[in-house]
């Protein structure tokens, strides 16, 4: 479900136009404040777009209206600006303490709209229904590979430090300066990188007014850059988050880069992403190819949240490939929030569904029903696993009884996919193939 929030309802039917008949996506397009506001309490939107250059929509209300209230927070936010109104960096800054993913000029919102917001929920788990995921996980990870795409890259990014504050672990200040540091060296990994593009071939480039992102849609008609990709992975530690950027082109010599940028400054087109992770980050290292990037990124103190002492010695499952969670017929009342991992799915022998993290939950009809399993449930890809018992399910959901809504609102999407793939497999069946 995605809210577009603006007053320009010619701008809104291009980007709803964009999307098309896109299968579970539902958009709604809202300007009046308190239809805002009702929409957001009740409706539970995943997805909320909002034109932040629009005069007819009251901005700082708007987003005292998302802090106030901790259950507006956690929806990702996208937001629009016209470029020649709104300085980018300015907009980050008064936007740092909502979940924001990115934003996005009105000249690339109507091409970039679909597949970033795609991408955020391909990975929902990582930022929705947060206050639950922090009651249950103590370490957070991820793993992206991403196409030569500059415009889908702050999303990936926005991702990353969207879930590290919403856990408490980085306050709203040190989010932005994260956020342009992941999205500078991750745009280095393509530009550089995979596209192999230099400094001054960028520089002379954007000054003869040019962009970065045709410059890389020119490289990538080659077709062996086209295929290349970013590989961005992160997860948490005690007192640092580690990021690894990786990227597939033939490497550059780091040290003569470097000298280059500290002559230039950290305001010159180029390289303020390796100069701002310097002067941020706790490590920041470089392999000696220079195709692979380590940066740590300390926790700011006094931003963790208590986890409610029924979770706090939860157990943790770590599973290999081949491993059975649980046997169809089995009895048992232990719910599994799925961390990591890929598990397929089989009933009665026959393989019926995969469930990866963005499920979020394995097991919940049997676990709220005291039903034997209905299927059987075998590790493909190696991940973890938190094992919860009903009673301390339970007495969670009465300290916390949103959390009962969340799971209601998971169980009616995951009937209605049910249903779905039910329909689509009856007429399959009903309409044979005469060919």
């Amino acid at each position: 479900m995605v809210a577009l929030i603006s007053g320009q309802f010619d701008v809104m039917d291009r980007i709803t136009d964009a999307f098309g008949e896109e299968p579970g996506v539902s958009i709604r397009v809202l300007s009046d404040v308190d239809a805002v506001t009702a929409y957001l309490n009740f409706e539970f939107p995943e997805i909320v777009v909002i034109d932040c250059t629009d005069d007819s929509i009251p901005l700082q209300e708007l987003l005292d209206i998302v802090r106030a209230d901790s259950w507006l927070h956690s929806f990702g936010i996208i937001g629009l600006f016209d470029r020649s109104r709104t300085n980018e960096e300015e907009l980050l800054n008064q936007l740092s303490s909502i979940n924001l993913l990115a934003v996005y000029d009105y000249s690339r919102a109507v091409q970039q709209l679909p597949a970033a917001i795609g991408i955020i929920r391909e990975n929902r788990q990582l930022i929705f229904q947060h206050d639950l995921s922090r009651k249950l996980v103590r370490h957070l990870s991820a793993s992206f590979i991403i196409p030569n795409d500059p415009l889908l890259v702050p999303v990936y990014a926005g991702l990353a430090t969207v879930c590290l504050a919403q856990h408490g672990l980085i306050g709203s200040d040190n989010r932005v300066q994260l956020q342009i540091v992941l999205t500078e060296l991750l745009l280095n990994a393509i530009e550089h990188g995979n596209c192999e593009i230099t400094m001054e071939e960028k520089s002379q480039h954007l000054t003869s007014g040019g962009s970065i992102v045709e410059l890389v849609e020119e490289k990538c008609l080659v077709p062996a850059v086209a295929e290349r990709r970013v590989f961005f992975q992160w997860e948490t530690h005690e007192g640092f988050t580690r990021f690894r950027i990786k990227d597939e082109g033939r490497g550059f010599d780091v040290e003569k880069y470097r000298d280059k940028l500290m002559q230039r400054g950290i305001d010159a087109l180029n390289g303020r992403g390796i100069l701002m992770a310097r002067q941020l980050a706790s490590r920041l290292a470089y392999n000696k190819k220079g195709n692979k990037v380590l940066l740590e990124f300390p926790h700011s103190a006094g931003n963790l949240s208590s986890a409610p002492s029924g979770f706090a010695n939860e157990e943790l499952i770590t599973v290999s490939r081949g491993d059975v969670i649980f046997r169809e017929g089995e009895s048992d009342d232990y719910l599994y929030y799925i961390i990591s991992g890929t598990y397929v799915v089989y009933h009665d022998g026959e393989k019926v569904g995969v469930m990866t993290p963005a499920d979020i939950f394995m097991g919940e009809m049997a676990f709220l029903l005291n039903y034997t399993r209905n299927a059987t449930v075998i590790t493909e890809r190696a991940g973890r696993l938190i094992r919860i018992p009903r009673e301390r399910f339970v007495r969670i959901i009465r300290q916390h009884p949103h959390y009962g809504l969340f799971l209601a609102k998971l169980l009616a999407r995951k009937l209605a996919n049910a249903n779905r793939i039910h329909a689509e497999a009856s007429a399959s069946l009903s309409f044979p193939n005469r060919g």
